[in-house]
């Protein structure tokens, strides 16, 4: 008998709340920015019998939703077959191998398996973006690597926690090739302890309201999820939505990568077929078949953001065609800028796609890279090591009701660029440049949101400098006659010169000394509908405040003060 549907709705809103306070308490107890200011972590609940999505937090990343439940399927599967370890209570995984269901190997994921009275009900697992993991440049964003052996250390799924205790000769090995090892202890306690509050909180709920009544919700949260979807995909006009989107190169070889993608409602589904797409590349710039996945699990959460989270949204979407490309890697090619910069082309190939056949609910391109900036180095002030990574914003993209958003996070997540204020008190830099990339959102009825503008310079001692990037060929792409935004934009100043690199937001390894300065200037969001459609008054608003000179502005929508 199905449950009535204000229990089902409590019980679903009561685990969304447990992912939400995992979220939370990872986020307050970690060490670093990029956790604990920035929020690059995601937690949730996944499937006892297939590691399938149950409830992710709402804070989370999106990019995370259909990863974790890959990697958590794997470390089931790996049991199965006897290649690891089986499970105990109070055992905690670890995982980063990108090519077992995960990102790229900053992404570390913990997995802990949850019991009820000796049975095994569901796993509980979380991801958080460590600042190093090893490999040739601080960071991990290895922009010229081209091999999985320069990225960083590779963990297959091992216990970190035997039954609550720490495993001292697995981390030795982890600290043994990580930077600064002697402060991941804070970020790795705070990971674990978030799993622990979330079983916690998850045993208070099933205390409540019984095993088996949450376990019918969670079924039955599944096959709503699924006919939610379904009745979204209905809104699909039949048809089959061809685009594309570029890779400005995989930052070895200096030519681009290409992503063809065709869309075709399939009665009450939707096939997305990446046949077409450049082969595996040399560099960087591959993504693992679980990240390109999750990839258009997050874009159609965009598009339909009312469908809740869960594995059954995604029932209804298939992903063809992926084999033999750049988006389904396998070792040992690099892939650094798997989940935070192919992921974004990724879904920018679905919205170009999507918006033919909705273009009322659809958007034109985001800025769409995370703008990876690492920095590495000794500071002689305090004597220390340090690992330094700067993640920013930049403009969403128009749309049919209004502007795109400025300086928003990335496509692939919430995250938002740590506080200036902490940077400079932790590492030795001060922003000399803080501000919107004023004039960067792509012209049209609607334009696009501006990105960001900032500048960095190294105070004291020496450091290396590297960047996974991107756009910086191509600019997010307009739609419905709108323009493309603004480029990327990477400047490295070292006594005076203006160094741009070669593959013009990804380099590696750069020297700096003090004095030195960076600068980045994120694109800004493509444009919706023809300039010539947009408001004058809108247009004249924008040269009031500064946000396009009025030479542009008479360039663009043909303003006249």
């Amino acid at each position: 008998m199905p449950l009535d549907p204000v229990t089902l709705a409590v019980i679903q809103a009561g685990l969304q709340q447990v992912c939400d306070e995992m979220d939370l308490s990872f986020s307050r107890a970690a060490f670093s920015p990029v956790i604990a200011e920035a929020d690059d972590r995601s937690d949730g609940i996944y499937s006892a019998s297939d590691g399938s999505l149950i409830a992710q937090g709402s804070r989370g990343l999106p990019v995370f939703v259909g990863v974790m439940q890959f990697s958590t399927r794997t470390i089931i599967e790996r049991i199965a077959a006897g290649e690891t370890e089986p499970p105990d209570e109070g055992d905690i995984y670890i995982v980063n191998d990108p090519y077992l269901g995960g990102t790229h190997l900053m992404d570390v994921r913990f997995a802990m398996p949850f019991y009820r009275g000796g049975r095994l009900v569901c796993w509980l697992s979380n991801t958080g973006h460590w600042p190093d993991t090893g490999g040739a440049v601080p960071g991990g964003f290895s922009a010229s690597a081209i091999s999985a052996e320069q990225e960083g250390l590779r963990l297959p799924p091992v216990k970190l926690f035997r039954k609550g205790v720490m495993n001292r000769d697995i981390w030795q090995i982890v600290c043994s090739n990580i930077r600064v090892s002697e402060q991941r202890i804070g970020d790795v306690k705070a990971q674990a302890g978030a799993l622990m509050v979330g079983a916690e909180r998850l045993a208070a709920l099933m205390d409540r309201y019984g095993d088996a009544t949450v376990e019918q919700a969670i079924a039955e949260m599944r096959a709503l999820a699924a006919r939610q979807m379904r009745a979204m995909i209905a809104l699909v006009p039949d048809g089959r939505y061809e685009a594309q989107a570029f890779v400005d190169s995989d930052g070895v070889v200096d030519r681009p990568l290409t992503i063809a993608l065709a869309v075709t409602k399939r009665g009450d589904g939707l096939e997305f077929d990446f046949a077409g797409s450049s082969p595996p590349c040399m560099g960087p710039m591959n993504s693992v078949r679980a990240t390109t996945l999750s990839s258009v699990y997050l874009a159609m959460r965009h598009i339909f953001p009312d469908v809740p989270i869960s594995a059954g949204a995604f029932d209804p979407l298939h992903v063809t065609g992926v084999a033999g490309t750049f988006l389904d890697a396998s070792y040992p090619r690099p892939v650094s800028g798997c989940a935070a910069e192919v992921s974004q082309r990724i879904a920018e190939a679905v919205f170009a796609a999507m918006v033919q056949a909705l273009p009322d609910r659809v958007t034109a391109a985001p800025a769409g890279t995370s703008g990876n900036f690492g920095l590495g180095g000794h500071d002689p002030a305090t004597g220390a090591d340090y690992v330094m990574y700067q993640i920013s914003g930049g403009g969403y993209g128009g749309n049919a009701d209004h502007d795109g958003l400025s300086n928003g996070c990335s496509t692939i997540g919430i995250s938002k660029a740590p506080p200036v204020e902490i940077m400079e008190q932790k590492f030795p830099v001060l922003y000399r440049r803080y501000a919107l990339h004023e004039g960067s959102g792509g012209a049209g009825r609607h334009r696009g949101g501006f990105g960001l503008d900032y500048e960095i310079e190294l105070l004291r001692g020496e450091a290396r400098a590297s960047f996974v990037m991107d756009h910086g060929r191509f600019g997010p792409q307009g739609v419905e006659g709108g323009w493309d935004g603004a480029l990327n934009r990477v400047e490295v100043i070292r006594e005076g010169e203006v160094w741009v690199p070669p593959h013009l937001s990804k380099a590696q390894d750069i020297p700096l000394k003090p004095g030195d300065r960076v600068r980045v200037r994120t694109p800004g969001g493509g444009g919706y509908g023809p300039p010539s459609a947009r408001d004058p008054a809108a247009v004249a608003e924008d040269v009031r405040l500064g946000r396009y000179s009025p030479l542009d502005a008479e360039r663009l929508w043909g303003w006249q003060a």
